[in-house]
């Protein structure tokens, strides 16, 4: 798989992520990963995880072949289908869209940062949609705290970030936990991660 587009981040913070996930998860389910990229982070996953059934997605298709090729002969992964977070119903590629409850895991990894804030509510409502009562929202990422530091690694990368585009930026975890909250899911659990990244949990109680 030499030749595949590979993503050096998703290389060094699989491991880190994963043991966070065992240590989260029940030993089998329905997970949904959004924004899948190079599917590094679901081969990954299903690979170790191999009670759970993963579905991988991404906003287009330019990377189905990566996913596809890191997936082969994996048969709790399922093939990528198009989804943007903004688009509903999700999926966004025009065949069924998914079914209310239909995950026990929605996984979602450095997106917030570098998408428009719009995705950040649509991330939130799509998810409660998507999951089962009981299920999780996880997402990975750097994050601003109140009345944590900054470290001055991400202080770096959220200037670069806004030079890039107006729009991204690293988020404030409280404005996050707010539109969680609008949506009907709860902030669970916050772990911290190599490289002053997070693990932020939410969920869907039953009610």
């Amino acid at each position: 798989m030499q030749d595949l587009p590979s993503s050096p981040a998703c290389e060094r913070n699989q491991g880190p992520i994963l043991a966070a996930l065992r240590s989260l998860l029940s030993p089998q389910g329905r997970a949904l990963e959004i924004a899948s990229g190079t599917g590094q982070h679901v081969a990954h996953f299903a690979r170790e995880l191999p009670g759970w059934q993963w579905q991988p997605t991404d906003r287009g298709d330019e990377l189905f072949f990566a996913i596809q090729a890191r997936c082969a002969g994996l048969p709790n992964a399922q093939p990528p289908r198009r989804l943007d977070v903004l688009q509903t119903p999700w999926p966004a590629d025009g065949g069924p869209p998914f079914a209310p409850g239909t995950f026990d895991l929605v996984f979602c990894a450095n997106l917030l940062h570098i998408a428009p804030w719009a995705c950040t509510p649509a991330l939130m409502q799509g998810a409660a949609h998507c999951l089962a009562p009981g299920g999780q929202l996880v997402t990975y990422g750097p994050y601003l705290e109140d009345g944590v530091p900054t470290a001055p690694s991400n202080q770096a990368f959220d200037a670069d970030l806004r030079t890039r585009n107006p729009g991204w930026g690293i988020r404030r975890l409280a404005d996050v936990v707010r539109e969680a909250e609008a949506a009907g899911l709860v902030l669970l659990e916050r772990h911290e991660m190599p490289a002053s990244n997070l693990v932020v949990l939410f969920g869907r109680l039953e009610l």
